[in-house]
């Protein structure tokens, strides 16, 4: 693919109301520049009590709005879970699965993770499956470890939409971060093993100014964090994207 992508999750730093004006800030931010339907694709995942504000916010300026989690079973006595069918009525077509802290923090399986992309597909929604190695090894050895937790969670099929974000585990924190030649190489591997399936492949490590131009074409895009917490952060990443882009059409 030849549009980038840019999602950025929120996870629980935000107060409520910090959240809403984060997506009224960055939907002002779209509008002033004119990025419209030739942008870069961009995603914004809030908390689930702001979901529904925040794509009401952000739907007018193409901005795709998701979820950080969802059910594996879409009704039932499941206390405390969201359904995949909910957030689709209220507008999510992206869906975080499998994050380290979803693996770790509340002890979920591949079983699970698994159960959770039929779900997302079954209600249409984009699984954003998150996958990475936990210890330094060497990028081959890395790159099949990924493809194990992909294969392990899409199973047979191989047409439905799927973006995948990696993250090197060990790199989470670390003093020296994962090289751009070890993330293009373990996502070059990831993006033939996907073949002609509708997809991105989102490198989600620690992003900051100019990594998307080194780690393109072998990633799609950028799976961002606390860098981004500044939606004019969030807005160097997306014109990054789109010199890329323009590059990249202009050599075709």
């Amino acid at each position: 693919m030849t549009m980038a992508v840019i999602a950025l999750s929120l996870k629980m730093y935000f107060p409520r109301r910090r959240t809403v004006d984060y997506c009224r800030t960055l939907a002002g931010l779209l509008t002033e520049r004119g990025i419209g339907d030739s942008g870069p694709t961009m995603a914004v995942l809030p908390d689930f009590l702001t979901l529904a504000e925040v794509q009401g916010i952000l739907a007018p300026v193409n901005v795709r709005v998701g979820a950080q989690d969802m059910c594996a079973d879409d009704r039932g006595a499941f206390t405390g879970e969201v359904s995949g069918s909910d957030l689709r009525d209220l507008g999510a077509s992206v869906v975080e699965l499998g994050h380290v802290e979803r693996r770790t923090l509340f002890h979920e399986d591949d079983g699970m993770v698994a159960r959770k992309v039929r779900a997302a597909w079954r209600n249409g929604l984009t699984p954003l499956l998150c996958v990475g190695e936990t210890e330094r090894e060497g990028a081959t050895a890395a790159a099949e470890r990924c493809l194990g937790q992909i294969a392990s969670a899409v199973g047979d099929d191989r047409e439905s939409p799927l973006w995948v974000a990696y993250e090197p585990r060990w790199a989470i924190g670390a003093s020296e971060p994962a090289s751009a030649e070890y993330v293009r190489e373990v996502c070059d591997r990831i993006k033939q093993s996907l073949g002609e399936r509708p997809s991105a492949v989102l490198y989600g490590g620690s992003a900051g100014p100019g990594l998307l131009s080194r780690l393109w074409p072998s990633v799609d895009g950028l799976f961002l964090g606390r860098f981004a917490h500044d939606p004019h952060a969030f807005m160097s990443v997306v014109d990054e994207a789109i010199g890329l882009e323009n590059g990249d059409s202009e050599n075709k």
